[in-house]
């Protein structure tokens, strides 16, 4: 399901997206935005450092692709990586992890999210939770994320970062959280 952030990508350009974000946030270089706007597929995919400025420690086994996508609109731009297998998304064994980093100017605080202008996995209808030593928000995925876990916390000011995991990866979501770590 997460295949379809894709769709609707918006693209920027590094020297835009570096004036629009808050100071600190990580920004894609030019090869990544083409990356984003060609569609391209990693086989496999990327590891830890797969989102430039950000590092994921624990990556579950098993991913066969994975994706960069570039996102702006209405005050923010996102930038994330998405793993995923080749099984159809009914297949109880469907993994997909995607890890993405928000820039926006006003996120300071926890509660502040739920005001984010995000399109694409919003922080409506969240509980506060402890994971993987990080208070976040969390929510189970709906329509637009696909079945899972959703999870997203301030990493510092004007920087979020957000992590959906499919039903199968819910397990290892405290080891996905601790091991995310901004550069």
């Amino acid at each position: 399901m997460l295949s379809l952030v894709s769709a609707g990508t918006l693209i920027v350009s590094p020297a835009h997206a570096a004036a629009t974000k808050p100071a600190g946030c990580p920004t894609p270089t030019k090869a990544e935005v083409k990356r984003s706007h060609d569609g391209t597929v990693d086989r496999p995919p990327r590891g830890a450092t797969a989102i430039a400025g950000v590092r994921v420690n624990h990556i579950p086994k098993g991913f066969s692709h994975g994706s960069t996508l570039i996102n702006k609109g209405d005050g923010i731009s996102d930038y994330s990586y998405v793993w995923n297998n080749d099984r159809k998304d009914a297949d109880p064994k469907n993994r997909n992890l995607w890890v993405r980093v928000v820039c926006w100017k006003d996120a300071d605080k926890l509660s502040r999210l739920k005001d984010a202008p995000i399109i694409l996995g919003t922080f409506t209808h969240t509980k506060t939770a402890k994971i993987g030593g990080r208070k976040v928000l969390t929510k189970e995925g709906d329509g637009a994320l696909g079945r899972g876990r959703y999870v997203g916390w301030v990493a510092r000011k004007g920087v979020v970062i957000t992590v959906m995991a499919s039903p199968s990866l819910v397990p290892e979501l405290d080891k996905i959280v601790k091991g995310i770590r901004l550069l």
